[in-house]
């Protein structure tokens, strides 16, 4: 519904010297702030003739409260009377002429200044009528309309794929298509760089043209987000690509804190905050990060990313998060499961999404009422990796205290004129960089563009709504996050170390599940977890069972599937594990005496050379875990297959009902 309200003139409002009246209005149901009409100075009688529209719900009480007020260029503004008004008198279509008369508890200070006994009166035009504009955020748990078009271009492409792969004699049909997704999980440095073997191993068996989704969390959206940069990257050989990351995670990263350095940051943070951005520390973070990764900023984009879809030549992409609340509750007390793609940010535990250009501007009841410009990626990917934030500063030389560090920080500043030095700033900047040094807080504030929406009497029941069955705070709206004015989005690892959420939406039916785990220690774990989470929401999949000489010595891939249920997809697990390949450099070729030394892969957690804080890795280091990666892709080819024709067949008996067993796999 649309509220329009013409404010008109206050008349009789006689006083010893003419004032310099405005009026203020408020409604708090409709809007954060206080609206109000220009000052009109030197009058007894002013007249503004302004009009102001709101944007109200019918099933939330709207009182509009106006108030009078005279300008003060030298105290405070004298509120000469204030009066409320309930929006509810007023039927959908109709107009009505308001006069509001200042009552007599008027304020003494006030009524000395009156000299005759008229009451000042407002003149208002109040108008209520039904709103047929489209809403800024998405509100549904359908599909948006960019990745509905995407599956129709990409489904062609994984049919041919498919059949050339497969081997099999004819065209698949549309419903015989399944769904394959890679969901990885994160690790930092680690992750990102054996993310490239695996995709690549893929590439060479043919099976990424198989993808549809690719999922990613922590240090694996650094792979994802790297790849998405260039339109057309699984259709030219990722060499290439590899050989850039290999160059930066090699390369020595003690200029991160250089004077050159130190200045773009303070000056990307200052003109950041001045456009309107929420500062956090994890601001700072995307932009140590940025140079960490890339050596240099980009303009770069996650919008950009669209192009690298608009003809489904490569997977669709979402990148994993986790909102939870900034105090009071812990991570699993409330969370949150948040999704970015190219097309949009979405919370899909409410259905509210919006276009993924829109993150971070201002929102109220589902409208962008401060619009700011996309962030460029390198903020994006802070907000997803920030787990790893304190495994960077624990490595970086930044001082031995922070009195050191602001001696390096202020040097030379005398001539950076966008904000003042960090001894004079006004507080938020000092207390971010203060933090950095002691709590060092990892939470990536963001404007909450579901602050204002109201919940239907009944949420609690809706069949869609995803209600978090381990916690009751579901239960109590003023504890969700339409009622908060930020997002808090911290990484996934604080919670689960998966980036599957986006997967298991019913809508987008997801057959087959590759599962690339970088975790060191017990590979099972995260997925282990992750089906725990499932069962426990009553999301489909399959069972994870391992024997306990399996968990001792894990084998590189493992398939699990539900041969009683058949929305539960088929899941292939590779864990980050160096089994057969200390003997063997390729599949089926052994490694001769001189190249055992390059089957050697040190993966036993704290003393390997890719635990999380490792910042920099050898030229060798990186060859092998690469390496290593590529090979149990390329050598479990034939469960890869096997699992994928499986999919295949129950596309094809779910028209008969007859759903095919699974036990048979290993």
């Amino acid at each position: 519904m649309a509220l329009s309200v013409l404010c008109v003139c206050m008349c009789t409002f006689a006083v010893l010297t003419a004032s310099d009246c405005y009026v203020r209005l408020w409604l708090p149901s409709a809007s954060p702030g206080k609206l109000q009409t220009k000052t009109i100075k030197n009058s007894d009688n002013p007249v503004w003739n302004e009009t102001f529209y709101f944007r109200i719900q019918r099933d939330v009480e709207n009182i509009l409260e106006l108030a009078v007020c005279d300008e003060d260029p030298f105290t405070k503004d004298d509120m000469q009377f204030t009066v409320l008004f309930n929006v509810a008198r007023i039927r959908p279509g109709e107009t009505i002429r308001e006069t509001f008369a200042l009552k007599s508890e008027v304020r003494a200070e006030n009524r000395e200044r009156l000299t005759r006994p008229h009451c000042p009166l407002l003149c208002l035009w109040i108008y209520l009528c039904f709103s047929k504009e489209k809403l800024d955020v998405r509100l549904g748990y359908d599909l948006c309309q960019g990745e509905q078009e995407f599956l129709h271009k990409r489904k062609r492409v994984v049919a041919g794929a498919l059949k050339r792969v497969l081997h099999l004699e004819r065209d698949l049909h549309g419903h015989e298509v399944p769904v394959i997704a890679v969901m990885a999980t994160g690790g930092g440095l680690r992750a990102m760089s054996a993310m490239f073997g695996h995709l690549l191993a893929l590439q060479k068996l043919n099976l990424l043209d198989c993808v549809t989704y690719l999922t990613g969390a922590s240090g694996s959206t650094w792979t994802l987000a790297d790849l998405y940069e260039h339109a057309d990257w699984s259709q030219k050989s990722l060499e290439g690509p590899l050989k850039a990351v290999k160059e930066q995670v090699t390369k020595c990263k003690l200029n991160l804190m250089s004077m050159d350095h130190l200045k773009y940051y303070h000056k990307e943070l200052a003109e950041r905050a001045k456009a309107g951005h929420v500062s956090s520390f994890t601001t700072l973070w995307s932009l140590v990060q940025e140079m960490f990764l890339h050596g240099k900023p980009r303009k770069y984009k996650l919008t950009d990313q669209r192009k690298a879809l608009e003809h489904g030549q490569n997977p669709l992409p979402f990148y994993a998060v986790l909102n939870v609340k900034e105090e009071k509750f812990g991570t699993f007390k409330f969370r949150e499961w948040t999704d970015f793609s190219p097309y949009e940010v979405a919370i899909p535990k409410y259905g509210v999404s919006i276009p993924s250009e829109y993150f971070d501007s201002e929102f109220f009841m589902g409208r962008r009422v401060k619009k700011l410009p996309e962030s460029r990626i390198c903020y994006l990917e802070g907000l997803w990796t920030n787990i790893f934030t304190r495994n960077l500063l624990d490595g970086l030389y930044w001082s031995s205290n922070s009195n050191e560090f602001w001696e390096r920080w202020s040097q030379d500043m005398e001539d950076i004129t966008v904000i003042e030095p960090p001894s004079c700033l006004s507080g938020k900047l000092y207390e971010m960089f203060q933090d950095i040094m002691s709590k060092r807080p990892l939470l990536g504030k963001s404007h909450n563009f579901l602050r204002g929406l109201e919940f239907h009497k009944d949420y609690i029941h809706q069949k869609k709504f995803i209600e978090w069955k381990d916690t009751v705070l579901d239960g109590f709206p003023n504890n969700l996050t339409p009622l908060q004015k930020y997002l808090c989005l911290i990484d996934v690892g604080y919670f689960i170390n998966t980036s599957g959420a986006a997967l298991f939406k019913p809508e987008r039916n997801v057959d087959v599940i590759i599962s690339l785990d970088y975790g060191l220690g017990n590979v099972f774990k995260q997925l282990e977890m992750t089906y725990k989470y499932c069962k426990i929401q009553n999301i489909p999949f399959p069972k994870v069972e391992l024997s306990p000489e399996e968990e001792k010595n894990p084998k590189e891939c493992y398939i699990f599937a539900d041969a009683e249920d058949p929305r539960a997809p088929i899941v292939i697990h590779f864990p980050l594990v160096n089994d057969t390949f200390k003997e063997f450099k390729e599949p089926g070729v052994k490694r001769h005496h001189s190249e055992m030394e390059e089957g050697k892969v040190n993966l036993e957690n704290s003393c390997s050379p890719y635990y999380l804080i490792r910042l920099i890795y050898s030229s060798e280091n990186f060859d092998k875990l690469v390496n290593l990666s590529k090979y149990n892709i390329l050598n479990n080819k034939d469960l890869l297959l096997q699992a994928i024709r499986c999919a295949v067949e129950r596309r094809r008996s779910r028209r008969t009902g007859n759903f095919s067993s699974y036990s048979g796999y290993p």
